[in-house]
């Protein structure tokens, strides 16, 4: 009988909750470079740069449009051989970020997230999830 392939596993997965607040998403941050620094990705490689400046804007707009007093958001990294997934996790269900990016108006003071995002990484999206939505992002390391 013949069997199918099965998925290669992740490499590495880190996961954390930390505090909706501008303190847990420089946290955010700081823990991403530091756990893909763990992970073979050098603090001063253009991949863990990336990873910093993506981890920066999503968790910045989870404190900022995705928070709801008491609760928490989530930094999700999964590495796979081709590929670091980025992923944050807030509890808000209202808002929902756009999947079409629309530039902001240049002499405005915000807006600029997730075009930040989308130009950094190969590909990035939304999902919901029961309570909030998950902003996930893509990058492929150099030489994949």
């Amino acid at each position: 009988m013949p069997t199918q392939a099965q998925p290669a596993p992740p490499v590495r997965q880190f996961a954390q909750r930390l505090s909706a607040t501008p303190r847990g998403a420089r946290l955010a941050r700081r823990l991403a470079r530091y756990h893909l620094d763990g992970w073979g990705i050098m603090y001063d490689s253009e991949l863990n740069a990336t990873a910093e400046a993506i981890v920066a804007e999503l968790a910045a707009n989870a404190v900022t449009h995705g928070r709801v007093p008491g609760r928490d958001f989530e930094l999700r990294l999964t590495l796979h051989p081709h590929t670091l997934r980025i992923e944050i996790s807030d509890t808000l269900t209202e808002r929902r970020p756009p999947q079409e990016l629309e530039l902001p108006y240049p002499e405005g003071e915000s807006g600029r997230g997730l075009v930040i995002v989308a130009a950094l990484a190969k590909e990035w999206g939304v999902v919901g999830r029961n309570v909030g939505k998950t902003v996930w992002a893509e990058v492929t390391p150099p030489g994949c």
